[in-house]
């Protein structure tokens, strides 16, 4: 039967609401474990959708994303062996590797639209009900329960569950009493694209001896700092996935060049560590903005994902965190079901996510103000600080595991 012919229950454990990959992958992790939960996402099919956009994923995403069943069918994915840190102007600069710190890889790249579908396929074969197209237009808390109001295919809907979960970006935060949302603006865009260079890139490892891979298999991505912000280049399959940082009006006239242009001015900020820059796929753009939510739960509610935390992408930690929070919250449901939405389950989950969270939204703000600025004195730390990152195999170690896993790396 399809999933979009459910037959809803009025009652349940957890009602999700937002169905992207944290909220889907907050849905599978619960499976068979007896715990009834309804998931609502307000977009269409997933199949009928594209979202090109790259996604970083960390090592220990991908540990997620098996116990999910969700990694194997994921189509096009790149491993990430290396990564380059630059400093723009400085001497400064950091090469980790994956046999460094003792993975199989760093991390990987994927299109977005590919985990979504394929996190989709899996929940059409569990015990979810799940719904596309379902706009949550009212929601309330109260001691006991929560209660919610939605509309889905013209009707108007309601359902009550022990906790809610808000998995949708934010969007409803100001609904929830208690829960304040924090904002700044960084003045900053992200322009996004897909890059192909016509040489291999080069990188210099210890001793000052270089060596080279095809772009194809390199698996090198590169993050590169500068006055503006940073810009990444991530290895995808034969190209490079771009996630170059600009001040909002550099990103209007940016994303308004016609293609040869734009390639003649990303060389001109990136450098020539991969040598000319031969094609450009469709660009696009979004402003950048950190955002959280104090405290991430409330009086039978929880926020995770980007409804709790919207990070710069400067480190690609976003989306990694969100699927820990996803994880997590999962294990606490289903260690004490009785307990589903109390204040003690509550407390324990907050108390269990308050460092990975909190820390990754320190250092990704503290990258972004520490090497987006023409500062003198700031970019000889810079300079100075990749340097040594580079020369202390253990504070890489540490680094790079926090990249990885977060907090309990």
């Amino acid at each position: 039967m399809s999933r979009e012919k459910i037959t809803l229950k009025h009652e349940y454990d957890l009602i999700i609401i937002g169905g992207g990959p944290v909220g889907m992958a907050l849905a599978l992790a619960l499976r068979g474990s007896g715990v009834s939960a309804l998931l609502l996402e307000a977009r269409g099919l997933p199949e009928k959708t594209e979202d090109s956009r790259p996604l970083a994923l960390s090592h220990g995403s991908r540990l997620i994303l098996e116990r999910l069943g969700v990694w194997k069918p994921l189509p096009d994915v790149t491993p990430i062996t290396t990564i380059h840190i630059s400093n723009r102007g400085g001497f400064g600069r950091t090469v980790m590797t994956a046999d460094d710190i003792g993975v199989p890889a760093l991390g990987y790249v994927i299109n977005h639209h590919d985990v979504f579908r394929s996190m989709h396929k899996a929940l059409k074969k569990c015990d979810v009900d799940y719904l596309t197209g379902a706009q949550v237009t009212q929601l309330e808390t109260g001691i006991e329960s929560g209660r919610i109001e939605f509309q889905h295919d013209g009707v108007a809907k309601q359902a009550v569950g022990r906790l809610l979960v808000l998995a949708d970006g934010g969007r409803l935060t100001a609904k929830i009493d208690g829960v304040t949302q924090h904002v700044h603006d960084y003045q900053q865009w992200a322009v996004v694209a897909r890059i192909k260079s016509e040489c291999a890139p080069k990188i210099t490892g210890r001793g000052g001896s270089e060596f080279t891979r095809s772009p194809a298999q390199a698996g090198v991505a590169y993050e590169r700092f500068t006055p503006d912000g940073p810009v990444a280049l991530l290895p995808s399959g034969e190209y490079f996935a771009l996630v170059w940082t600009v001040s909002p009006s550099a990103a209007q006239e940016i994303l308004a060049l016609d293609d040869a242009a734009f390639l003649v001015r990303l060389h001109e900020h990136f450098g020539d560590r991969l040598g000319k820059l031969v094609e450009a796929g469709k660009r696009s753009g979004f402003p950048l903005v950190l955002k959280y939510a104090t405290p991430v739960t409330a009086c039978r509610a929880v926020l995770i994902g980007n409804a709790a935390q919207t990070l710069h992408p400067v480190a690609g930690q976003g989306f990694n965190l969100g699927l820990r929070d996803a994880w997590e919250l999962a294990d606490e449901v289903i260690s004490a079901p009785a307990e589903t939405g109390t204040p003690a389950m509550l407390a324990r989950y907050r108390y269990r996510r308050r460092m990975d969270s909190g820390g990754g939204r320190l250092f990704t703000d503290s990258l972004v103000k520490l090497f987006s600025n023409d500062d003198p004195v700031l970019g000889s730390v810079r300079s100075v600080g990749l340097s040594a990152l580079d020369c202390l195999p253990q504070a890489k170690r540490f680094v790079a595991r926090r990249m990885m896993f977060g907090a309990r790396g």
